[in-house]
């Protein structure tokens, strides 16, 4: 049985032998992640510098458009740099920073969607209490609550991780360190700790889930007691993206860590890491755009077109 002090490096997943397609992967990732960072620094932009949009909802938006060019910076320049050199490795420090930040930033992203759950129900349900319920302390508070808990969990997740004995390799079944892949490596009789906080997480992550749904009950039930049409647009122009964000968010997420692992990976398990490490930094940008007056305007006026 080897110790797990005798792992300094793992390989990762690479997607092609071929060095032609290397090279593909390459750009098309390079793509994706140049699209993502200048669609969620464009909304970081247009937040910080337009007055109109230094509210309650836009300063959580700030938030995930910081933490969306953080996650996505983890996995893929790494992913890049490997196809580019024509290397799987990745070092044994390298692999528990991955892990830290991943879960760190995903974490304190999932948060930061249910803030802004609470902030719309709020807005909407009891538009009264709205300026005291959710003034700039409180908003700050929420978002600092968001950081910390993303790094708590993190903080555990990652040391009962890396604190097992890995006797199976050193060959992680993705194209970055993932848990459930790195579990595959650990011994038989030293991983179920970790399967358990895993466990109660998802349950945890499926409670707020509900939150979430019972929020948007209430909420829609008010949007349509709106007797305005353009009031009714408004409202679910801000809350269906929320929404959309938050569930291909949750259902890859939870499909990622409760699907049971296989010996080798397959396409479902690729495909379901790259939709919520990658596609979802990309898309929050353009689903919060798309159908915000607001924000379209604000890039208007920034860009100096009419």
């Amino acid at each position: 049985m080897s110790n797990r002090t005798t792992v300094t490096e793992f390989l990762l997943l690479g997607f092609s032998e071929v060095r032609e397609m290397q090279i593909l992967h390459f750009v098309v990732f390079l793509v994706m992640y140049l699209a993502a960072l200048v669609g969620n620094l464009l909304i970081f932009m247009v937040i910080v510098f337009d007055h109109h949009l230094h509210t309650p909802m836009y300063f959580f938006l700030l938030n995930l458009s910081i933490i969306d060019l953080g996650s996505i910076s983890v996995t893929v320049p790494k992913f890049m740099a490997n196809s580019l050199m024509n290397t799987r490795a990745i070092s044994y420090a390298g692999c528990v920073t991955q892990v830290f930040f991943l879960l760190f930033l995903l974490v304190a992203d999932y948060s930061l969607l249910i803030i802004m759950a609470y902030d719309r129900y709020v807005a909407i349900c009891q538009p009264l209490h709205y300026e005291t319920m959710m003034n700039s302390r409180a908003c700050v508070q929420m978002a600092a609550g968001a950081w910390i808990s993303g790094i708590l969990y993190s903080l555990l997740h990652t040391g009962n991780t890396f604190a097992l004995t890995f006797c199976g390799g050193n060959m992680v079944d993705q194209f970055f360190c993932e848990i459930p892949q790195l579990l595959k490596l650990t011994c038989s009789d030293s991983y179920m700790s970790e399967v358990g906080v895993i466990a109660f997480s998802i349950c945890l992550v499926l409670g707020c889930f509900i939150f979430i749904i019972g929020s948007y009950v209430q909420i829609f039930k008010s949007v349509l007691g709106i007797p305005s049409e353009q009031g009714r647009h408004k409202a679910f122009s801000t809350c269906l993206p929320h929404l959309a964000v938050v569930s291909l968010l949750v259902c890859t997420g939870v499909f990622a860590y409760l699907k049971p692992t296989s010996s080798s990976s397959s396409a479902l398990d690729l495909v379901t890491s790259v939709l919520y490490s990658v596609l979802q930094p990309i898309m929050n940008p353009v689903i919060y755009s798309m159908r915000n007056k607001e924000i379209k305007a604000s890039l208007r006026r920034l860009t100096g077109r009419r």
